[in-house]
């Protein structure tokens, strides 16, 4: 690595405060990605910004039909409290698969949405159950939060404090995991929620996690597995890398997507 100044900031407005100050700040959540490319140089930030300190954005909080989650919540405390057990398997279910555990013990439920990773498990969770992300400025969709491959709607200047998450009616998540680094090679979320349908793929998107309109529909007509023969999604804007080709992660999202409508029953 190279020098930088390190900044451990008390409250959320001194860390706001601190962003928009710095020349080339970088936010330090859990860790897991940014180290890594602060090691290989690939990032070099002026000033390191690091969250740790803010207990006030760990928690998790159910409260009438939906569960609000701190963006400093790490994914282990996610995969293992009572309220997203009960209210939100599929989360929990999803929280546990993420790397090992020294990745779950450290790593952050904010830190992974605001990183974006195209093979990330949280996007898809918060594309598929409609989540809020709220931030020190405003609350945001996760349909225009996700804006690309590691791109997203946050400012320069702006923070993820909490995200909510509805009570599904139904929801699973299932992925075809790296076997050495547990990412999604290709993951489904599906959610049934009192706002409809949505079914939100990761690990296969070169733009990052995407919806799957035709699945949706087809899952509005009835919820069975069956209903998604012969849907497939395009190969053109699908990844191909030495684990898969586009026409391969295509095949396995429909899969994948049919074992989690059946997980969800």
């Amino acid at each position: 690595m190279y020098q930088f100044d390190y900044h451990r900031p008390k409250t959320i407005s001194e860390a706001a405060e601190l962003l928009k100050s710095c020349d080339d700040p970088k936010i330090l959540a859990g860790g897991q990605t940014l180290i890594p490319t602060l090691k290989q140089r690939l990032a070099m930030p002026s000033d390191l910004i690091d969250l740790g300190a803010l207990q006030d954005l760990s928690f998790v909080k159910a409260e009438g039909d939906a569960i609000m989650i701190g963006a400093g919540t790490s994914h282990a405390d996610v995969a293992t409290n009572a309220d997203v057990k009960k209210h939100l398997p599929a989360l929990a279910k999803l929280a546990e698969g993420i790397g090992d555990p020294a990745v779950r013990h450290k790593g952050t439920i904010g830190g992974s949405l605001a990183n974006n990773d195209p093979s990330a498990d949280y996007p898809a969770a918060a594309l598929a159950l409609d989540a809020k992300i709220h931030t020190t400025k405003r609350l945001i969709e996760a349909d225009e939060f996700f804006k690309g491959m590691f791109e997203t709607a946050l400012g320069d200047d702006e923070i993820i404090t909490e995200i909510t998450f509805p009570h599904p009616k139904h929801a699973a998540y299932v992925k075809f995991a790296n076997p050495a680094s547990r990412y999604a090679m290709v993951g489904v979320f599906v959610a049934e929620t009192y706002m409809g349908i949505r079914v939100a793929v990761t690990g296969a998107g070169q733009n990052g996690v995407f919806r799957v309109k035709e699945m949706e529909e087809a899952l509005a007509k009835s919820w069975s597995p069956d209903v998604l023969d012969g849907i497939k999604v395009p190969e053109e804007d699908l990844i191909a890398d030495l684990h898969g080709g586009a026409d391969y992660r295509s095949h396995l999202i429909t899969v994948i997507a049919k074992r989690a409508v059946a997980e969800s029953a």
